[in-house]
């Protein structure tokens, strides 16, 4: 008799941070992986492989459909478990003073990139009838982001989308979950130039730690969940708090600069 086939998860944005954090715990869980990112994956693909994961490697710009069709040219025909939407980027600085293209880019692979693969392999699961998604949203969705304003706008896209598609999934065997952290330890704030605010010169939680809350929950079927207490508390007050009040508390977090005050 032939041995069952390892289950197979898709992580993006996976070359480091939450996202390798995601892959690492599926690997670790028995899941081969495909593993996509903009950034090169071969340490990755080696720490991965080191705990007994097969791993298909595939560094590709997500925010464009060309980078979503390569990922899903080595998936091929195989039924897809777990599908982990982590694939995201922002940019600090004012809005007006931004280059179109850098925060396009922000724009296309948060939503266009992220919507696009979970059109593609959530028709997928739901025709297999099981499959679990955990896309990655933030708490920077509950909040006006001053500074980090389309960063900020993509994720309160994310963030409802996920919970949408979920209702829509229900019935069908396919759950979706959304991960919602804040300030985590990882190439964030120094791809998004913001090394020098508030924010990110702050202490940060273990990408570890917000991968292993949002693997639980995904797990266990949730639909979304709050890394850290600290952040739920975040989200509770800005439930309460005016929208210009929210905006004005973010702009003294991410206003360049704002590290040295």
């Amino acid at each position: 008799m032939s041995a069952q086939p390892r289950p197979l998860a898709i992580a993006t944005g996976a070359s480091s941070g939450i996202g390798l954090e995601l892959a690492r715990l599926a690997a670790h869980e028995g899941y081969d992986l495909v593993i996509a990112a903009d950034r090169p994956l071969a340490d990755a693909t080696q720490t991965l492989e080191a705990l007994g994961a097969a791993v298909i490697a595939v560094e590709a710009d997500l925010a464009v459909p060309e980078g979503i069709r390569e990922l899903l040219s080595v998936v091929r025909d195989r039924p897809v478990s777990v599908l982990f939407a982590n694939a995201g980027h922002g940019l600090g600085g004012a809005f007006l003073d931004q280059d179109p293209k850098e925060f396009q880019h922000v724009i296309d692979t948060n939503i266009s990139g992220t919507v696009a693969l979970l059109h593609a392999v959530g028709q997928r699961m739901r025709a297999q009838g099981t499959g679990r998604i955990l896309i990655t949203g933030s708490i920077a969705g509950f909040q006006p982001g001053s500074y980090q304003a389309v960063y900020n706008g993509t994720k309160a896209f994310i963030d409802s989308f996920a919970l949408a598609l979920r209702d829509e999934l229900k019935e069908t065997g396919v759950t979706v979950s959304c991960l919602m952290p804040g300030a985590t330890d990882t190439e964030f704030f120094e791809r998004a130039d913001m090394l020098d605010t508030k924010v990110g010169a702050s202490k940060k939680m273990d990408p570890a730690e917000v991968a292993k809350i949002g693997f639980d929950a995904m797990k266990e079927g949730e639909a979304d969940v709050v890394a850290g207490w600290r952040n739920k508390l975040m989200v509770a007050l800005g439930n309460v708090t005016p929208g210009e009040t929210l905006a004005a508390q973010h702009a003294k977090a991410a206003k360049p600069g704002s590290a040295n005050h």
